[in-house]
């Protein structure tokens, strides 16, 4: 094992001479990542370890920054002081002190601790202080009660609540309930967004309050974090209260009780959505987000409502995504009825008016239940799928052909071919099974 290390070493001071970066960190990994650190080698050695590792931080490449980092960090507490030097130094190089900061983040130290924290205090770099936040967060419930500290700074305040997101424990909890009062929306934002993640009975409370902030970020995070609580939905009555906000002067308010209410999975939750989505007043995005959350529900009476909006509804853009979301489904027991109800909407468009509707529009359309019917991989879409090789429209047909290569490439082909010779289709079908079978 000695003259394994010797070896490494007498080699790591080669690719150092040599200016070698990729072969040096190769070296150093496998000394450091590869050898017990405890071994007496590798204690002699450390601090001449540490001064290869910092020369590679030194460079500027970022790949070898990243995984020199590593080597860092198993080197223990003898690297904090030369990083600390590294984040202070206001003249050296801005990613270099990012670095420095990152790594710091993985020595659960007060040293690091404290001079992180300092840093946030002090530097006027505000990304250097968002990586000094996070690298504080890293350190998990070690960092609390400093982070704590800064809360009562209003310069670092908002800095000190995403740390506290970032470690995920439940002690971080109070100090994050001191905060949902601060005049600064960012600050309640980010307080609610970090309780947002804990089922802690002092949450609840302060989340359904947060519906009727002024600040629409505030209502925005507060009705995200309701719709990860569907426990709470029979109790709180959850999807009365939720439902307020899809009217919502705010938009992205709006979309996100969409999310929410869709993450409820419950009848009237899908009713609600409904609503709004066959609402003339609802604007076109709120529309399809609506469509989309349908679909996430993934229960019978949430595709029953996205078959009824495609008969009600008057927009091409609606029906794909309508269409599309059908296609998307995954419970076993629901794709056989999204099959159903693609193949329903696709006779509906063959009677269709074609004065009330242009002829791309439905083309597009057939295009997009083809595409769908493929991906619910059903056999009993062949036949329409085949009846759709007959469409004048080039786009339709190829849609067709690949959907029939989804289904069952063999299957498909053999009824191709025993369609070929059938006299009595009509002739654009024996074209179109004509120029499938070409393609196959």
């Amino acid at each position: 094992m000695v003259s394994n290390i010797n070896q490494l070493l007498v080699q790591a001071q080669a690719a150092y001479d040599a200016a070698d970066c990729s072969s040096l960190i190769q070296y150093l990994q496998q000394l450091i990542l590869g050898v017990d650190s405890e071994h007496p080698e590798i204690i002699k050695n450390r601090e001449y370890l540490l001064r290869l590792a910092l020369s590679i931080l030194e460079m500027e490449d970022f790949q070898q920054r990243w995984e020199i980092t590593k080597v860092l960090t198993h080197l223990g507490n003898i690297a904090i002081p030369p990083l600390i030097d590294i984040l202070e130094d206001e003249d050296a190089d801005e990613e270099l002190r990012w670095y420095a900061a990152r790594t710091l983040g993985e020595f659960q130290h007060p040293e690091a601790i404290a001079r992180l924290i300092e840093l946030l205090k002090t530097d006027e770099d505000e990304e250097l202080k968002a990586i000094a936040a996070r690298a504080l967060g890293q350190m998990g419930t070690v960092a609390i009660a400093a982070l704590s500290e800064l809360l009562l700074d209003e310069d670092t305040r908002l800095l000190a609540v995403r740390s506290l997101y970032c470690i995920r424990q439940p002690e971080t909890i109070t100090p994050l309930l001191s905060v949902i009062q601060d005049p600064q929306a960012a600050i309640r934002a980010a307080a609610i967004e970090a309780l947002s993640s804990f089922h802690d009975k002092r949450v609840p409370p302060v989340l359904l309050n947060a519906l009727d902030d002024v600040a629409a970020t505030v209502r925005r995070a507060a009705v995200l974090g309701l719709g990860f609580r569907p426990d709470l939905r029979q109790g709180l009555d959850l999807v009365t209260r939720l439902q307020p906000k899809l009217h919502d002067f705010n938009l992205e308010v709006c979309c996100a009780a969409v999310v929410s209410l869709s993450r409820m999975g419950c009848d009237d939750a899908a009713q609600q959505l409904f609503d709004l989505l066959i609402s003339p007043h609802t604007p076109i995005k709120l529309q399809l987000e609506t469509i989309r959350a349908l679909s996430w529900m993934e229960t019978p009476s949430s595709l029953e409502y996205l078959q009824t909006a495609f008969n009600q509804i008057i927009s091409e853009t609606l029906w794909q995504e309508i269409v599309r979301v059908l296609g998307r489904v995954q419970k076993p027991q629901l794709t056989t009825p999204a099959v159903e109800i693609l193949l329903q909407i696709l006779r509906c468009l063959r009677r269709a008016s074609l004065t009330q509707h242009p002829v791309t529009e439905i083309a597009n359309v057939k295009s997009a239940i083809a595409l769908s019917l493929g991906q619910l991989g059903k056999m009993q879409a062949i036949e329409p799928l085949i009846s759709l090789l007959a469409d004048s429209n080039a786009s339709v047909r190829l849609h067709a052909i690949a959907a029939l290569k989804n289904l069952d490439g063999e299957a498909a082909h053999q009824k191709l071919q025993q369609l070929a010779n059938n006299a009595t289709l009509t002739p654009d079908l024996q074209q179109g099974i004509a120029i499938a079978l070409a393609e196959w």
